[in-house]
């Protein structure tokens, strides 16, 4: 072989593995900028809490900034509709609730996003069951009596939610469904006014978070008959669950971290860790005890089977209560 013939060969087998080493060289190992979490919430509720403690739990780990970004609108749609179209490289995460990954999947006819299908989930962080709380002087003293009464007279009892569609007013249809009553559904801009009407007296009962009712419980103010709970909770032991009263109501409202669908694996993995490691730190868990959610901090395929059934269920409800939204 010549030498021109062994220049040529060599400069192509350089210019080969040039080119070959290129793609490694230009993407930079994650995560390598900021990354944002998406809360579709205003600032303040459990969604924006959750995510700035896990905002903050992702930068401990792995010293990058990380921003949430509070994108309200159409019961957390705005938001996860952004985290959909988001590229599924890392950097775009959402903090969401039930209502956004579960509910509104039955409740819109034409949502912009499927969260079967445009998220990565990684994981449930956290949950809490519903209460059924009724005003102080109520004459009902268990949820069986308020079942019977509401049964034998139907239309004479009222019950607040949050909202239509809201997570609080799709458990009180599961509940009317489970015991074949009828009750007339009253829907508040948000929690807080319709517990107000609650300790009022303008409503006959409703089903809550059990944290933003605990003080009102607490002080007297509210009545607890029923968590909507397969097991006790250590703040109310001697409110019954609905599993042990024989109402198949269980529902538990929670809060789940998910990245756009097409994230690599070994990212959204790391992102697991991260999350249950810092869900479950002593710390953290104490802070959540007080605001009575349970840790759940369940792996991606976990979270993946969880949502199928959720969503599903959620489907099934909205259709039976009507509340859906064209």
């Amino acid at each position: 072989m010549n030498s021109k013939r062994r220049f040529a060969l060599a400069a192509l087998a350089l210019l080969a593995s040039t080119l070959c080493a290129l793609p490694a060289r230009a993407q930079a190992p994650w995560p390598s900028q900021p990354i944002k979490i998406i809360v579709p919430f205003p600032a303040g509720g459990a969604s924006d809490q959750i995510g700035r403690l896990i905002a903050q739990k992702i930068t401990d780990e792995l010293k990058v900034p990380v921003v949430v970004e509070n994108r309200s609108g159409a019961n957390g749609s705005v938001g996860a509709t952004v985290l959909a179209k988001a590229p599924p490289d890392g950097y775009t995460l959402m903090v969401a609730s039930i209502g956004v990954y579960a509910i509104n999947a039955g409740l819109y006819s034409k949502l912009p996003y499927d969260p079967l299908k445009d998220f990565a989930p990684i994981s449930v962080l956290v949950s809490t069951p519903n209460v059924l709380v009724v005003p102080a002087n109520s004459r009902f003293n268990t949820a069986p009596e308020l079942a019977k009464y509401m049964k034998q007279n139907p239309g004479k009892l009222s019950y607040a939610s949050s909202g239509a569609g809201s997570s609080d007013h799709l458990t009180a249809e599961l509940f009317k469904n489970a015991v074949g009553g009828f009750a007339v559904h009253i829907p508040y801009r948000g929690g807080a006014p319709a517990m107000q009407d609650i300790i009022g007296g303008q409503a006959d009962f409703m089903f809550s978070n059990l944290g933003p009712a605990m003080p009102f419980i607490k002080a007297g103010k509210m009545k607890a008959l029923m968590l909507t709970a397969a097991k006790p909770s250590p703040q109310l032991p001697d409110v019954p669950t609905s599993a042990k009263l024989g109402i198949p109501v269980e529902v538990t409202s929670w809060q789940a971290l998910a990245a756009p669908a097409g994230t690599p694996p070994a990212i959204v993995q790391r992102l697991y860790q991260i999350a249950a490691k810092g869900m479950n730190a002593p710390e953290v868990r104490e802070r959540m005890a007080t605001q009575s959610f349970d840790i759940i901090a369940n792996t991606p395929a976990e979270f993946s089977e969880f949502l199928k059934r959720e969503v599903a269920r959620w489907k099934r409800a909205v259709k039976e209560s009507g509340a859906g939204i064209d």
